[in-house]
């Protein structure tokens, strides 16, 4: 087992971290915190200008044709920096979606674009209380009158970005099954949506939809009519081991300065790092966030081999964010009263781990599918 990387993906790390140090400094990150837009301009053209926006892209498409393990290298260092950028969702889960749907005209319009940063997309998955399964999907998509287009009638919630995208990409239900789901390409101007910014514990840029007989065309839909979930699930295993690589990165950077105040700080005249019971607690985050790395490696890894990555993705999504939320609040105690202030740093990765922890499945429904995955038929 050859735990290195090579020196490309030690490149594809420096050619990141190096693109964030300079366009997305922390005073960037607290800029962006409820901004109607959600990302700077700066840094989303030099993603774009170096490729990194396309490491899953096909060359036949302008990308890079790279693996998940070298997006989970990326992903890793926007995290460290809590880049602000649509890069997951547009990049990652969507450019996920077109390759899966094996719709070639759709890859041909969208994939490119993807790519060179001039489209972004963003999904419309999930819906006021309702769950993260398939049966959670009630945005009803019915046939028009002409029989050429669908009339979309919901809402939905937590949408990343929505207010600047290009396209939604819209999971509707088209049938009574669970799994009878489509998905949509869905023009966020279109007549009959209604957006609202939502604000949350991160800050960062969500939006909740109201679709009234909102009209999509046959050309829109994305894939076979009621194959959207099987895109879908597939699309999740990915975007679990990324979400696992951005918290790894923003965990290991909470830590590394939590480590240095402990330094830094002294109480009775010595520094707080030397008090056993700080050193310790300190340890024992080193330790989980190296197991959370090797776990997302691992899932990574199998995901580009091709194997089933259907234990290991929501394994790895589950741990990181765990690990990410209470190495955070962990050294919310370390810092003390100050930590809590919004004039500290701490404060943001802490926000941002327990919100990342409840997206893209909480942590009871990744235990189910773990369970699913470790009991089988006994479930």
């Amino acid at each position: 087992m050859n735990l290195d990387f090579s020196d490309e993906q030690q490149a594809l790390r420096d050619l990141v971290r190096g693109i964030c140090a300079e366009h997305c400094p922390i005073a960037v990150v607290r800029a962006m915190e409820d901004d109607a837009r959600g990302w700077p301009d700066a840094l989303w053209k030099k993603l774009a200008e170096t490729g990194v926006l396309g490491l899953l892209v096909p060359e036949a498409h302008g990308g890079a044709a790279q693996g998940l393990l070298e997006a989970v290298i990326a992903f890793e260092e926007l995290g460290r920096a809590l880049a602000p950028t649509p890069a997951f969702v547009s990049s990652i889960v969507c450019a996920s979606a077109l390759r899966a749907s094996r719709d070639d005209a759709q890859q041909r319009e969208w994939l490119p674009r993807l790519a060179s940063g001039d489209a972004v997309l963003t999904p419309a998955w999930l819906e006021p209380q309702c769950g993260f399964g398939a049966a959670g999907v009630q945005l009803r998509a019915e046939r028009d009158g002409a029989g050429a287009g669908w009339l979309l009638c919901g809402a939905k919630r937590g949408v990343a970005f929505a207010s600047a995208a290009t396209r939604l990409l819209a999971l509707a239900r088209t049938g009574e099954a669970a799994r009878d789901v489509t998905l949509f390409l869905v023009d966020p101007n279109a007549r009959g949506i209604t957006a609202r910014q939502a604000r949350s514990l991160a800050s960062d840029t969500q939006y909740e939809l109201t679709f009234d007989g909102v009209r999509v065309d046959d050309a829109e839909r994305l894939g076979a009519a009621g194959a959207g979930w099987e895109i879908w699930e597939r699309v999740l295993l990915d975007a679990f081991i990324i979400v696992a690589a951005f918290a790894n990165g923003a965990c290991q950077r909470a830590l590394d300065i939590t480590v240095q105040y402990a330094k830094d700080r002294k109480q009775f005249d010595k520094p707080l790092g030397a008090f056993q019971a700080i050193s310790h607690y300190l340890a024992d985050a080193a330790t989980t966030l190296d197991g959370s790395k090797y776990l997302t490696y691992e899932a990574a890894s199998v995901r580009d081999a091709g194997g089933d990555a259907a234990r290991l993705a929501p394994m790895a999504k589950l741990f990181a964010c765990d690990t990410f939320r209470d190495t955070t609040a962990m050294c919310q105690q370390v810092w003390g009263g100050v930590g809590f202030t919004v004039e500290y740093d701490i404060q943001l990765y802490f926000r941002r781990a327990k919100q990342l922890q409840l997206s893209w499945c909480d942590p009871p429904h990744l235990e189910e599918r773990i369970a699913s995955a470790v009991l089988g038929d006994v479930l």
